[in-house]
């Protein structure tokens, strides 16, 4: 791709720090720069004509875990390392909240539920044995008492069926994730931030007077220093660490007169989850059935999920009512041996911000400002 003296002049001359990826964790790093350091230029290079990987393709959930995911998680990390990613989660969201306002948003807390079906009961049980010391903790991150209850009244006006027993999460909530990223967006770029799409950085070399990065456009950008905020695609840039991108499929019915329930909702174990949008259902998960599968860079469908998808919906979710499926897409996570995200230095002048295993509405903001903060260190 040629450029003309004023393209290059105006674009690509004198830019201080380079950002790739234009998801909530990119653009969080470059408002919160712009934030500390309103003189530098910023360019967010995005590959994609909008963010390739999940943040405008997500479910929308803004939560911090099931009752049953933070036992999973208890039973594989300490209390401290547990409960630090529920608080990051918990205020992670309340700067999300903050950047850009509910409204702007369409920021809802309707709560989020669990539910546990006949083959969960011993599941179920070892829940509610432990929701005192669950709802302790939330209690000290929340300041809300009683975070987590019992809700098994709720199920039959929700209408579902094959479902024993229902939690509730009262703090959980939900978001519109274009409004999201589309405010974010006009956010970053009215504080100055350059954000160029269908710019695909291929390579990052760290030299002497900066870092340089070849494109698939044959642009090369130069910059004082880089952030990699591409989370589970980190691996084509950083393939030495340790992020492995995991494919979530969804799909969303046509709208449906009189839809019972308001929400997000968690499924075996998490790995299917539903919501109401509006009165539409956005029905989502299925890995669990094909794990290496899923593990791809490339979005896509399989008929394998998509068909359980339906099944799910058309036994336990809309067993009375019927529904058709008006859209499918997926997203790519970025996943890893631990619920932990990586943001280091890779090396002089470049960082990086990835692995936020599936969590990126409550923990984006969080953790772009983290790997912005690494990047002041290095100018």
């Amino acid at each position: 791709m040629q450029l003309s003296f004023w393209e290059r002049d105006t674009y690509f001359s004198n830019i201080d720090v380079l950002i790739v990826g234009s998801g909530i964790v990119g653009l969080s790093a470059a408002l919160h720069l712009k934030t500390i350091q309103p003189q530098l230029k910023i360019m967010v290079a995005e590959r994609g004509l909008l963010p390739t990987g999940g943040s405008s393709k997500n479910a929308g959930f803004a939560c911090f875990g099931s009752p049953s995911e933070l036992l999973e998680d208890l039973a594989h990390h300490s209390e401290d390392a547990v409960f630090s990613l529920v608080e990051r989660r918990w205020k992670g969201l309340q700067r999300l909240r903050q950047n850009l306002g509910d409204y702007t948003i369409d920021y809802h807390r309707w709560g989020g539920y669990e539910l546990f079906g006949q083959q969960q009961e011993q599941l179920y049980d070892t829940c509610i044995d432990r929701l005192p010391y669950l709802n302790r903790h939330l209690q000290s991150i929340t300041g809300e008492a009683a975070v987590y209850r019992n809700v098994d009244n709720k199920i039959s006006g929700f209408g579902f069926k094959q479902v024993h027993h229902l939690l509730e999460s009262t703090a959980e909530g939900q978001i519109d994730t274009g409004k999201m990223i589309l405010a974010l967006t006009q956010k970053v770029q009215q504080s100055g931030v350059l954000v160029l799409n269908g710019l695909e950085v291929q390579q990052l070399l760290d030299k002497e007077t900066g870092i340089s990065a070849t494109t698939l456009q044959g642009i090369q950008v130069k910059a004082r220093a880089a952030l990699i905020a591409t989370n589970g695609l980190a691996r084509q840039l950083l393939p030495g660490l340790s992020v492995v991108p995991a494919r979530a499929q969804v799909l969303i019915t046509k709208p449906i007169p009189g839809l019972p329930f308001k929400g997000t909702f968690h499924y075996d174990k998490g790995y299917y989850y539903f919501r109401n949008i509006g009165n539409r259902v956005l029905f989502g998960g299925g890995r669990n059935l094909d794990f290496k599968t899923e593990e791809t860079p490339e979005l896509g469908l399989t008929k394998l999920v998509q068909s359980k998808l339906e099944e799910l919906l058309r036994t336990v979710v809309l067993p009375d009512t019927p529904f058709e499926v008006e859209q499918r897409w997926s997203g790519i996570m970025g996943m890893g041996p631990k619920k932990t995200t990586i943001v280091q230095q890779v090396s002089r002048r470049i960082s990086c911000a990835i692995r936020l295993s599936g969590m990126g509405i409550a923990i984006g903001s969080l953790v772009g400002e983290e790997g912005a903060e690494l990047v002041l260190q290095q100018l």
